[in-house]
């Protein structure tokens, strides 16, 4: 892949041969996010695990200290009182059968995550080829199945990320903008990492933590040491 003038010339302050303590990586991102906008810090996991088992299964959810800087649109599946206290509470989109025809027939989908009460799902699972492979269908371990809509709501709103493995083993996800400085992006680090860490299933067999790096939008990688975390 070819890379611009610009990129060549920030990668060579990162030395690909070193895992940095965490606090080191976090700097050298910050120093090599040269974009004309605010960029994204995302860190990305390669754990000792196989995703085709049932039983290595990673995924979870956690409210970072300091959100990630991007504001998330959420849809609400529920009917009745439930609705009623999704709208009241900062949901951005709620209904039920009429939100399943308007994805499936328009094609929409204008929102970052979808929350759905227990009795919905029925309802829900008529769209889990489509909200499947976006990484958008609730689900109970992430919080995003349940009947406290306000809490769940509220945590997206705040800062909750899922954090779920991909068919390479790897986890993906941001922890923040550049623009949050040294401190609030490792307390964002530490949070995530140790909730990655705590995740480790049962079955997993050998070194967990295989590879973490943290790149900018549109800066280079940055490896960081896993004994150091």
């Amino acid at each position: 892949m070819k890379r611009g003038k610009r990129y060549n010339e920030l990668i060579k302050l990162v030395d690909r041969s070193v895992a940095y303590d965490p606090s080191e990586a976090i700097r050298l991102v910050q120093e090599t996010a040269k974009a004309k906008f605010d960029e994204m810090v995302e860190l990305h996991v390669r754990l000792g695990v196989d995703s085709r088992h049932a039983d290595q299964q990673v995924r979870g959810a956690v409210v970072l200290p300091h959100g990630t800087g991007r504001t998330k649109k959420v849809l609400v599946f529920a009917k009745g009182p439930k609705a009623d206290e999704a709208k009241e509470n900062g949901a951005d989109f709620v209904g039920a059968e009429d939100l399943v025809e308007k994805i499936t027939k328009e094609n929409w989908f204008d929102f970052d995550v979808v929350v759905a009460t227990p009795d919905m799902m029925g309802v829900v699972g008529r769209l889990g080829k489509v909200l499947g492979p976006k990484g958008l269908m609730p689900n109970p371990k992430s919080g995003t199945v349940t009947m406290d809509v306000t809490k769940a709501i509220n945590d997206i709103k705040a800062g909750k990320i899922e954090y779920r493995l991909d068919k390479s083993n790897i986890i993906h996800c941001p922890i923040g903008k550049v623009s949050f400085g040294q401190e609030k992006l490792e307390e964002n680090f530490k949070v995530i990492m140790e909730a990655i860490v705590k995740a480790k299933p049962s079955a997993a067999k050998g070194q967990y933590l295989k590879n973490v790096s943290l790149a900018s939008t549109m800066g280079p990688g940055v490896r960081v040491n896993p004994v150091k975390i």
